[in-house]
């Protein structure tokens, strides 16, 4: 049997038994050690505010039911290979892997499907993967350039790895906006020139030209957006990498951005832009964002270690209070 944790209605989540599944030929078999909670995504689960009807994700076979309860869902889980398929070679054994699975004791996956960790990479750092992963794609997305200057929105685990990205562009400032404290604080140790909280003065106004040249949203707040439309400057462009699931962002395009050009746009890392699937694929998105991962002191974005028997609590925990850092989940 393997034990799976399961959403199982608005603010309710379970730990459930399920048989294991059967070990296809090219397939591995992996006992998982830690696995990541993305706590904007998850909590939109958990919360009830997640369109029932879309698909978990269209690219990723082990999430290829939609958003109905109950479900489970999660995708960064690092674990060890305890067994293989006749067609797969018998040196997989034994193998630290990542995989985009839920989180559970067990499961089996493609051997395409999981990627090998380095002997040098730590567990719980492989399990931030997807997060810099994510933040490469906003950084082909938004295409930072020499001397731009750059806000982002939410200093969450995306927000700050996107910061920690962004920060190795030559960019003439990188501004955090973030209303928690302790988040401020890791946005400056993550590569941000300054760190302002929500309402604060950014500091752009008074230059020429006005405005910042690119700004991401990602707090998961739909009223950062509105902020964010209000910070970027003429002909400036708005990365939105948030999903704000059924809530709605009430934006006030009535004033600037009808004469400034603006341009918004989503960011999502199921799918690279069509003008650069000539050049890069998921494989060579993957690789950098292991080259980053590198460079990432994760231990600085976790903020608990929580055993997978106690996951329901650190939901609760997750959707009562803001937390400065991510939660690990250890089995």
């Amino acid at each position: 049997m393997v034990q799976t944790l399961y959403f199982t209605a608005e603010r309710e989540a379970a730990i459930r038994d399920r048989p294991a599944r059967d070990l296809d030929a090219e397939a591995v078999r992996v006992e998982t050690a830690v696995s990541a909670i993305s706590a904007g995504t998850e909590l939109l689960i958990y919360r009830g505010d997640a369109p029932e009807e879309l698909v978990a994700d269209e690219e990723l076979d082990a999430l290829s039911g939609d958003l109905t309860f109950p479900l489970s869902y999660g995708y960064a889980a690092v674990g060890t290979v305890v067994d293989t398929g006749s067609a797969v070679a018998d040196d997989w054994r034994g193998r630290r892997v990542f995989a985009f699975n839920p989180h559970e004791t067990s499961f089996t996956a493609p051997v395409s499907a999981v990627v090998p960790i380095s002997q040098t990479m730590d567990t719980e750092t492989a399990a931030h993967l997807p997060s810099v992963e994510t933040a490469v794609n906003f950084a082909l997305d938004g295409q930072p350039r020499v001397g731009e200057r750059v806000v982002v929105y939410g200093a969450g685990t995306i927000g700050l790895c996107t910061t920690s990205v962004l920060a190795s562009f030559p960019l003439a400032e990188l501004v955090v906006v973030d209303p928690v404290e302790q988040r401020r604080a890791l946005a400056k140790r993550f590569g941000a020139d300054r760190a302002v909280a929500p309402g604060d003065e950014i500091g752009f106004a008074d230059r020429e030209p006005d405005g910042a040249d690119l700004v991401y949203e990602l707090s998961g707040n739909p009223e950062a957006l509105d902020d964010a439309v209000g910070t970027v400057g003429y002909d400036g462009r708005i990365v939105v990498g948030s999903w704000y699931g059924t809530n709605r962002a009430d934006l006030g395009l009535g004033g600037r951005f009808h004469r400034d050009r603006t341009t918004i746009e989503s960011s999502q890392v199921s799918t690279i832009a069509p003008e650069l699937r000539g050049r890069w694929s998921n494989e060579r998105r993957l690789e950098t964002a292991l080259e980053h991962l590198d460079d990432i002191t994760t231990d600085a974005l976790v903020y608990d270690r929580v055993p997978f028997a106690s996951a329901p609590e650190a939901y609760r925990r997750l959707d009562e209070h803001r937390p400065p850092g991510g939660i690990i989940l250890t089995y």
